[in-house]
């Protein structure tokens, strides 16, 4: 994308390999595995202060649920305009074009400042969403606390986010995942630590869970760009080049892709994080319960997730080389990946579903609640599967518009307006079910309405693609 000369690149530009399924499958799932490792990682993040936090208090698991879902609904939507870097390094890439891969990349850094003043300043206001979506008094102090920490802790993690995308566009995701899997290391003695107290340290509660991930984010960030600095995999790219002045013409294609993916993901997201706001007035059993569910289907999710990237890199990358049919091959062995592994967590579900409910929490009740939701969930996580990767594969066919709209009606309409129907006043003949589980209902009916038709666009944009190939 960058106009920067490229020079000696054809040095630095791997040669183009005939395409062979099997080799492209190990590719692709190698890639993924990598991710998903650090993805776990940083899932385990979450997982680790739900476990504190529920252990601690059942008052401060339902203060997570509520803080938890507001930050994620913010740092996922920014992460969102950032993850447009992906398609368009990976295309560089694949066209050999290694010198306007790091400019590209330093202009991104100008995205990523913008995009953490945005997002410190949501942090810093909930009051607006907190009375809309009428959370309990007794929950929105120490939740308004909780979101204060990670106001803070909000720029380095957009920065990681931009070093991860680099390095999944390359195909390294590697020290990526050891950087996570460090950053884990420290991440769970610090919430154990900053929660409870300890040593003459005086426990903050659900506090010290937002205090360790500042602390752990200021370390990835400094790790990456050690990182940057020193490994040989990145010199071709010429990332510690002089910082270029705004190229308003780069960064505004890049936020034509951007920020419709932006919206995309923030309804995608908001559609599954508002639930907790809606269940908080049932409860604090009701939140806690689903918290549990929605920290479970957050940690599957990872795997979609992560193969979702693996392709959609291996896709931008033919893409890039010209090589249209390869990229629709890449796209077949990513479906046959991402519905696999969905058949294998489902039935891992299905099976210690009250096991794992068992760990979450002590309190009967809370347990016994969430692993009713649990099979919910199995369906939910079918849909979710599907429509990840059909996201990703669209935004390395630059459609982003048509996706969003799919995510406003179902998502948001089917999903979450059809689930606070269902749980409050009832749909048709069916009275209103007053639990959590009616917003699980609804978001499994909406996810899989959008896979069905996301998969409907991957196959009219490969359409096109054929017959673009064809008459060039």
């Amino acid at each position: 994308m960058s106009k920067t000369p490229e020079l000696s690149e054809k040095a630095s530009h791997q040669s183009i390999v005939p395409f062979k399924a099997v080799s492209e499958r190990k590719v692709i799932f190698n890639h993924g595995l990598t991710v998903w490792v650090g993805q776990i990682a940083v899932m385990s993040f979450g997982i680790t202060d739900t476990i504190v936090a529920g252990r601690f208090s059942e008052h401060a698991l339902a203060t997570l649920s509520i803080g938890s879902a507001f930050y994620i609904t913010v740092f996922v939507a920014l992460m969102g305009v950032l993850q447009a870097l992906l398609p368009a390094l990976a295309e560089l890439r694949g066209a050999g074009k290694a010198h306007a891969l790091g400019a590209t990349f330093r202009q991104s850094l100008y995205l990523c400042l913008l995009t953490s003043l945005v997002g410190v300043v949501a942090l810093l206001s909930p009051h607006f969403i907190f009375e809309r979506t009428q959370v309990p008094l007794t929950l929105r102090v120490e939740a308004q606390s909780y979101l204060s920490v990670l106001a803070v802790a909000l720029p380095p993690a957009l920065f990681f986010r931009m070093f991860s995308t680099l390095n999944q566009s390359l195909g390294r995701p590697q020290l990526v995942t050891w950087v996570q899997i460090a950053a884990l290391c420290a991440k769970i003695p610090l919430s154990i630590l900053f929660t409870f107290g300890a040593l003459g340290f005086e426990g903050l509660g659900v506090v010290g869970c937002a205090l360790a991930t500042l602390v752990v984010n200021y370390l990835m960030m400094v790790l990456s760009i050690i990182l940057l600095k020193t490994q040989a995999i990145y010199h071709p790219y010429k990332i510690w080049s002089r910082m270029e002045r705004i190229d308003w013409e780069e960064l505004w294609a890049l936020a034509k892709l951007g920020v419709p993916n932006a919206l995309s993901i923030t309804v995608e997201v908001s559609s599954f994080t508002l639930m907790a706001f809606f269940i908080a007035r049932m409860g604090t059993q009701a939140s806690a319960s689903h918290q549990i569910v929605a920290n479970l289907a957050a940690l599957m999710y990872m795997v979609p997730l992560s193969l979702s990237i693996a392709t959609s890199a291996r896709v931008s990358y033919w893409i890039g080389a010209g090589r249209k049919e390869s990229s629709h091959k890449a796209i077949q062995i990513g479906f046959q990946n991402v519905i696999a592994m969905a058949i294998i967590n489902i039935c891992i579900l299905a099976l210690l579903k009250s096991q794992i409910a068992n760990v979450y929490s002590p309190t009967p009740e809370v347990a016994d609640l969430a692993s009713n939701m649990l099979t919910w969930l199995c369906f939910y996580h079918i849909g979710d599967s599907l429509q990840v990767l059909c996201f990703f594969i669209l935004r390395c066919y630059k459609i982003t518009l048509k996706p969003l709209l799919i995510y406003s009606v179902m998502l948001w309409g089917v999903g979450l307006y059809g689930g606070f129907n269902l749980a409050y006043n009832g749909v048709g003949s069916i009275p209103a079910l007053m639990s959590p589980k009616a917003f699980w209902i609804g978001s499994s009916t909406a996810l899989m309405c959008s896979a069905t038709l996301l998969i409907a666009l991957v196959l009219q944009a490969q359409r096109k693609n054929s017959r673009l190939a064809n008459q060039s």
